[in-house]
């Protein structure tokens, strides 16, 4: 399991965020050991941040009964109601306010993270009191829980800075969630790290961010790669499975593809000997015979493991092109994970 520290600044990068000094030291003097209680620190400073700076307003649709017209006469209802012969009428309309469903998703996440027994218990009083400076038109609703649709449609919205790291964190915590069996209302929380396809999003998020805060020299994309193939007939070609890179480190004299693999060790036994990973290593070589490097351009390859059980450092000439196959200790202090990162493209 990563270091809570690190592992902050792992999701940090991640959400195409800067890690915040203030939270690391609320970390570090915070008595837990689960990512629950980190997940936590980090929305009680975020929405911290969000109340002082004052929630923002956006308009939201309103129904209501009015005696006089505003928005959309809803018809149906209003001639269900007999309501005509009252001169009233069901109407929808738009209003500024905070009810934005942002707002009301940090609400809940507060709550459910309040009524989390793993979390110590002077840490659920702050979620408390932080969630009771929210106006009492967000507190009051007794909102359904979150839903993966919940998610897509907050992410459709495109919110960006603290609102979509808060969004972020709202999603990891209930990704976490899973009901009691008994009707205490309380939350059991599972631990994300154990979820080897989360993860695996998050290294590879983790590390392009990464390099496109932390140099200059590259740019750095995610890149579709297309395959020097021909067919016999044009619309085969559409079968072909899709070449995308993770990471794509672009310059005029260097070229880098690097690869992503949140595996437990770069190396796995077979027939009594350690070998790499084959479909890992195939996969590497065909986004590099695939390319068209630019004149003057040197290409090479990069597959990049967390070390889990054993260091590995390899380089190979694959294709022509030099490949190497490198382990990054996410165990040791931050200053070195970063300085890892950075030789890696030196």
């Amino acid at each position: 399991m990563i270091p809570l520290p690190t592992l902050y600044y792992f999701l940090c990068y991640a959400w195409n965020r800067l890690p915040e000094p203030a939270v690391l030291q609320a970390t570090e003097a915070t008595p837990f050991h689960r990512p629950l209680g980190l997940l936590a620190q980090v929305l009680l400073h975020g929405t911290r941040r969000l109340l002082r700076n004052g929630l923002p307003r956006t308009f939201a649709t309103q129904e209501a009964e009015l005696g006089s017209l505003r928005g959309r006469v809803e018809l149906a209802p209003t001639l269900g109601r007999g309501l005509m012969g009252q001169g009233r009428a069901i109407c929808t309309f738009d209003e500024l306010g905070v009810e934005s469903p942002l707002h009301y998703l940090i609400v809940q996440t507060l709550a459910v993270l309040n009524r989390a027994a793993a979390l110590p218990l002077a840490l659920r009083r702050e979620l408390s009191q932080v969630r009771q400076r929210f106006p009492t038109v967000l507190t009051a609703v007794n909102m359904p829980s979150p839903t993966a649709a919940t998610f897509r449609e907050l992410r459709r919205q495109r919110p960006d800075g603290q609102s979509a790291f808060l969004l972020h964190v709202c999603e990891l915590v209930w990704l976490m969630a899973l009901p009691e069996p008994t009707a205490s209302g309380r939350s059991r929380f599972t631990d994300f790290q154990r979820d080897e396809i989360l993860m695996a999003r998050l290294f590879e998020q983790f590390t392009r961010n990464f390099f496109r805060r932390e140099q200059r020299h590259y740019r750095v994309y995610a890149e579709t790669i297309a395959w020097q193939a021909e067919a016999h007939q044009p619309d085969d070609l559409a079968l072909l499975p899709t070449m995308l890179t993770d990471t794509t480190l672009d310059a005029p004299d260097r070229k880098i593809i690097l690869d992503t693999k949140y595996y437990a060790a770069a190396l796995r036994p077979r027939y009594d000997r350690q070998r790499l990973i084959a479909p890992h290593l195939y996969q590497l070589y065909a986004y590099l015979q695939n390319q068209h490097p630019i004149a003057g351009q040197a290409l090479e390859g990069i597959l990049l493991y967390p070390a889990a059980t054993q260091a590995v450092d390899l380089r190979y000439m694959l294709g022509g092109h030099p490949v190497r196959v490198v382990t990054l200790n996410l165990h040791q202090p931050w200053a070195g994970i970063a300085a890892d990162l950075l030789r890696l493209i030196d």
